[in-house]
């Protein structure tokens, strides 16, 4: 499966990657090469995962990169769209106690 990642800059300093597909040990590379550039250039992300099937612990370790350089610089990621089994992936792994999530996105 592939992965695809679209991203949308909604103001200084605040960007958001639209995720869509499943984001695992072939596709998780991709995602970090984007994701990373974007966490020292800017103080929040937003990660819009509404439209990913599957995510396996490769790319749970790609959040976490992304959350300790955010936390860094006192910045922020935050996870929206998530479904109820990446929620439970995400509550198994203790994610949900330190990385921002909003419902309804």
């Amino acid at each position: 499966m592939n992965v695809s990642i679209e991203e949308r800059t909604h103001e200084a300093n605040v960007t958001t990657l639209i995720v869509s597909g499943e984001v695992d040990a072939f596709t998780a590379p991709q995602l970090r090469e984007k994701l990373m550039p974007l966490c020292k250039a800017n103080r929040e992300i937003h990660l819009d995962l509404s439209q990913v099937d599957y995510m396996d612990s490769t790319g749970l370790g790609v959040l976490i990169g992304a959350y300790k350089s955010l936390c860094a610089k006192k910045g922020r990621l935050v996870l929206t769209g998530i479904s109820p089994r990446l929620k439970r992936l995400l509550k198994i792994t203790g994610l949900t106690e330190i990385i921002d999530i909003e419902d309804g996105a």
